[in-house]
């Protein structure tokens, strides 16, 4: 086997078929690659089918005895990884065989990016919402909230998801991409440290790019670089589950960076905001499952 070039960490919790399809993409890659798979204690026979699927010295399958979460999850495999460059990729996203190359050959012009993004596309064609992103402080996650930006025209361009916004022509920098891929430069990673395993589900991303930024590494947009990504398949059986890891990783994350630079009334404003719109979200998805 030719010397490993990328290699791809995809972390599994019952993704069904979307696993297979997801790897059978990654290993048509132009380039040399190895795909370390966590399984995180998956109970719908989705390692099975992809054994079955796949016979391929590339692909190595870690069985985790229980469901580790997201960053957890990813790091128990990257001892494993050869490459210089690691992609963290979910399993519910394709991708042609071209799309590392290009993305490395990004990289590789700019010594300075530690981490990469591309377009992640919805089903529909649609620009997935996170793919380029601000970094959510608080006054922005205020912002989105209350929706000010309606009222306020000029608070658009202080949103936390540029998605509306007109996709720039040339790969840019931006303060947050979006984890479901994630390409990062090995030197980069090293420096930085692993993701912040106290996150289960949610907000590890954004963690990751805050501390490769306060390390003075760069992240990159590349807009002509698309993927598709079936965003919610794989955590469809339980959306409230979801819901609560994302808001409680979100506070972490507040508290994480932001509590010394705001004041503390502000900061439990924010806290209370974060848990009641996870309240008014879990009814939201409920009433929708029941009628539905």
């Amino acid at each position: 086997m030719s010397e490993v070039v990328a290699s791809v960490i995809i972390v599994n919790f019952n993704g069904g078929k979307l696993l297979t399809h997801c790897v059978k993409s990654v290993l048509q890659s132009t380039v040399p690659v190895q795909v370390l798979v966590s399984d995180n204690h998956s109970s719908d026979g989705s390692i099975d089918f992809l054994n079955s699927e796949i016979q391929d010295s590339r692909l190595y399958v870690q069985m985790n005895g229980r469901n580790l979460g997201f960053a957890k999850g990813a790091n128990a495999v990257l001892s494993l990884a050869t490459g210089e460059f690691i992609l963290f990729l979910n399993p519910d996203c394709m991708m042609q065989s071209d799309i590392i190359e290009v993305m490395l050959r990004e990289m590789n012009k700019r010594p300075e990016v530690g981490m990469a993004g591309c377009l992640i596309l919805n089903l529909d064609g649609t620009e997935q919402a996170g793919c380029r992103r601000r970094v959510p402080t608080p006054a922005r996650s205020l912002i989105r909230v209350f929706r000010l930006d309606y009222p306020f025209p000029f608070l658009k361009d202080k949103g936390i998801v540029p998605h509306h916004e007109t996709l720039p022509k040339e790969p840019v920098e931006v303060e947050a991409i979006s984890g479901a891929f994630m390409l990062t430069r090995r030197s980069a990673l090293a420096d930085t440290g692993p993701m912040d395993e106290g996150y289960f589900l949610h907000c590890e991303d954004l963690d990751w790019c805050m501390r490769f930024r306060e390390k003075g590494w760069k992240i990159l947009f590349v807009p002509n670089v698309e993927i598709s990504h079936a965003k919610g398949e794989c955590s469809y059986p339980r959306p409230v589950r979801v819901e609560w890891h994302k808001h409680k990783g979100m506070i972490r994350f507040y508290r994480k960076f932001f509590r010394h630079q705001y004041p503390l009334v502000l900061m439990w404003c924010v806290i209370c905001m974060v848990w009641l719109r996870f309240a008014v979200v879990a009814v939201v998805v409920t009433v929708r499952r029941i009628a539905g």
